[in-house]
């Protein structure tokens, strides 16, 4: 289309149209070319300068709440400068095609302008520095059920995590039973306990080449057997070493899949339900932890190891239908490939090219760059890095798996009338169902008012376990206190009820889910790699040190301890951490690069609400 035939712009269906959409590519329009969008007729309602992708994002919105099929939209020039007329007038600048049929140009404008504004002839405004570009809009409405199996599929190798996390738990308090065939002193229980964070520190550094090389499935799949043998080896030890070299390998594999999952997941799933896929893994996680603390209520911890093998065996075999995800196969060249992975992610059926696209942009715009571990450091890339790595501190400075590991210990020491292994099960499900609570609200309340909650709860519970313990002491040296605190012998329970009720609901699952979609794609493989590798480094140290804490600090202290942590964790969480719900990685992207405004987002988020309404 050129500009002397800016009078004959508005058409209402001839094929030509259609053809000039396609052929027309959106890649030769620079990312920092700006678009003006004006709502209504008045200067103050004005949008603001708008980059190409956050245009892209605001059409996407119109042509898939107003139309009834996917569309293209193309801008022409008027003479040397590019403006544009408005939409719904007589001499527009905007053709509107679907494919592969014709939508009509002037019945979906008329719908436009009567959703948005009836009493105003126009809705929206255009001017670009270019002088033409086209704009493919969103596919179709995604295809949700492929989305789901694969993230059911690639969390099953969650739910092998959380065993192997809960598994200590129920196990070193087997071995200390009388007929127990393998006995361990202190020392080699938290050997047992912190050598599987220990293995998974060095499994992430690696693993942050091989999730690049080898790809996001296979690394996933490749992880299968070996948790297998760990197990039979855990199961089958006759001597602490063999135990040690089997917690050494499933921490192998911990390490790997914890720093997979949320990639796989972020590359695959769409934004509106990334939120609450995204948090599967942790579901399913929790939901290991809580069978194996069922079952670690009634079998010895020979046969409790051999129920793990059962979950490594089961996720393997569900791999082999998942794709892997299309921004690997993009990143490798393979764009056939990328193209038939989308399609099984979106459905056959569905228009994946304008996300094949904005993904292939995306990587052109990245590897036109070069990339070193170096580049996290750089001011572009710093602040998405250290965020992620923030959140991943805070998450385990709160104390969690020193709680998970050692709770029938924790339990005991309290002295309460119900059986230790029970409370460690009412903590299971109630991390469970936590969880389940969380994926339900992240996608209606965000990830930060989830934090602001989790943040209260986590605070407020370590508070009073403080103080109970705190108390407690004096029954220790004075009998008058002996029966006042066997009456209030529940509050740990409670407390530690709401502790991981608040963990799970924010802090457990929301920094595993921030590292999968908003750290930008050029530096998302070693700085998930490093990150994970940070977040196994305090695991291995809290788990270890959390015997000699006791010793030196009390219950008393080392409570109150994670407590002033989590309250400057909320400080960073309100003041640091981004809201990301319902934005596509690309568009997170632009935020943590500076490139979109998140304000902006936001009137755009509003411009979406008043046309779904």
């Amino acid at each position: 289309m050129s500009p002397q035939k800016d009078d004959a712009l508005l058409h209402d269906g001839e094929d030509d149209h259609a053809d000039e959409c396609h052929a027309r590519d959106p890649a030769n329009v620079p990312l920092n070319a700006r678009i003006q969008m004006t709502i209504g007729e008045d200067e103050d309602e004005r949008l603001g300068d708008l980059s190409k992708r956050e245009s892209l994002a605001f059409l996407h919105v119109v042509n898939e709440r107003i139309t009834t099929r996917p569309s293209c939209v193309s801008l022409a020039a008027r003479g040397s400068r590019a403006s544009f007329g408005t939409l719904g007038t007589s001499n527009s600048g905007l053709n509107m095609a679907s494919r592969p049929s014709m939508v009509s140009l002037k019945e979906t404008l008329s719908r436009v302008n009567m959703e948005l504004h009836p009493e105003k002839g126009s809705f929206v405004a255009f001017s670009m520095g270019q002088s033409m570009a086209s704009i493919p809009t969103i596919a179709a409405k995604a295809y949700i059920i492929t989305q789901v199996l694969a993230a059911i599929s690639v969390s099953i190798g969650s739910m092998a995590v959380g065993f192997t996390a809960g598994w200590t738990s129920p196990a070193l308090e087997s071995m200390k039973e009388p007929n127990s065939t393998l006995e361990i002193n202190s020392d080699q229980e938290s050997w047992v306990g912190s050598l599987m964070p220990l293995s998974a520190l060095v499994s992430s550094v690696v693993g942050g080449y091989l999730v690049e090389a080898i790809g996001r499935k296979m690394l996933i799949c490749l992880c299968g057997p070996p948790f297998i043998v760990a197990y039979v080896l855990m199961g089958a030890a006759r001597n602490v070493w063999m135990l040690y070299v089997g917690r050494c390998l499933a921490g192998f594999c911990v390490g790997f899949l914890t720093l997979t999952l949320p990639v796989y997941l972020g590359e695959t799933i769409q934004a509106e339900i990334r939120g609450t896929l995204g948090l599967l893994p942790t579901t399913l996680g929790n939901g290991g932890i809580l069978v194996c603390f069922l079952a670690g209520a009634y079998v010895d911890w020979s046969t409790l190891a051999y129920i793990g093998t059962a979950i490594p065996a089961v996720f393997l075999m569900l791999m082999i239908f998942v794709p892997e995800t299309p921004r690997w196969y993009i990143s490798k060249g393979r764009e056939e490939e990328a193209y038939r992975s989308l399609c099984w992610l979106r459905g056959t059926n569905a228009d994946v090219d304008a996300e094949l696209q904005d993904i292939l942009m995306n990587h052109e715009m990245s590897a036109s760059q070069s990339s070193s571990v170096k580049e996290l450091f750089t001011k572009q890339y710093f602040k998405p890095f250290a965020i992620a790595l923030l959140l991943m501190s805070f998450q385990q400075l709160s104390g969690i798996n020193a709680v998970i590991f050692y709770s029938v210990s924790i339990f005991n020491s309290v002295g309460s009338t119900l059986d230790s292994n029970v409370c460690s099960v009412i903590i299971g499900v109630v991390n469970l169902f936590s969880t389940f609570l969380a994926t339900a609200l992240i996608d209606r309340l965000g990830r930060k008012i989830l934090l602001y909650i989790s943040d209260g709860l986590i605070v407020f519970s370590l508070i009073s376990l403080a103080i109970f313990f705190y108390f407690k002491q004096y029954a220790e040296t004075d009998e008058s206190w002996t029966e006042t605190m066997d009456s209030v012998s529940w509050i740990p329970l409670v407390n530690l009820i709401l502790y991981v009720l608040g963990f799970s609901l924010g802090w457990g699952p929301i920094p595993w889910l921030f590292m999968g979609e908003a750290l930008p794609a050029k530096i998302r493989g070693p700085a998930a790699s490093l990150i994970t590798a940070f977040n196994w480094a305090c695991t291995f140290a809290i788990t270890k040190l959390f015997p000699v804490m006791l010793g030196l600090l009390g219950e008393t202290g080392v409570f109150s301890l994670f407590a002033a942590i989590m309250v400057l964790g909320t400080i960073f969480s309100v003041v640091m951490v981004p809201e990301t719900k319902g934005l596509s990685l690309e568009d997170i992207e632009a935020i943590m690069m500076g490139r979109t405004k998140p304000s902006m987002n936001r009137k755009m988020s509003e411009v979406s609400g008043i046309i779904m309404s």
